[in-house]
């Protein structure tokens, strides 16, 4: 059933895991020269190939997940494993973002991308919540008949 709670909040996680594309994590005022990061005075996911390949995974794996409302343990497993997906590019962003050493004085502001992992994870354990509570349902009326 596509209707159900739980596909809104995985298709929200699949949005905000997505709109990385769009939103950068942080941005500079000018261009750093001799940065990996921030040479277009921006790090975004397309800064990193292992970054932009485990938020597109988390993301296509929250939407695949939607239409698995037939297997609700199926369900619960992809949304599990978007959640994986998401910590460890989220992990993957800070590391490089520790590393980078060129910044010098240069101040740098935290953008809206650094949040939409955040509302990812969020909405991917308020998903699992509702498939969990649904599964419960179906087997306390199983149970009855």
């Amino acid at each position: 059933m596509l209707q159900r709670i739980q596909s809104v909040f995985l298709f929200l996680a699949a949005l905000a895991s997505l709109l990385l594309f769009v939103f950068p994590f942080a941005a500079t005022p000018t261009a750093v020269p001799g940065s990996d990061l921030f040479a277009d005075a921006v790090f975004n996911i397309q800064d990193n190939i292992a970054i932009l390949i485990f938020f597109v995974l988390g993301g296509l794996l929250a939407l695949l997940s939607i239409f698995q409302f037939k297997n609700r343990t199926g369900q619960i497993r992809l949304g599990i494993l978007a959640f994986i997906a998401n910590l460890i590019g989220l992990v993957l962003a800070v590391i490089f973002f520790m590393q980078e050493n060129n910044l010098g004085e240069t101040a740098v502001d935290d953008q809206m991308g650094l949040y939409l992992p955040i509302l990812a994870f969020v909405f991917i354990l308020l998903a699992i919540r509702f498939i969990r509570k649904d599964d419960n349902l179906v087997r306390s009326m199983d149970r009855l008949r």
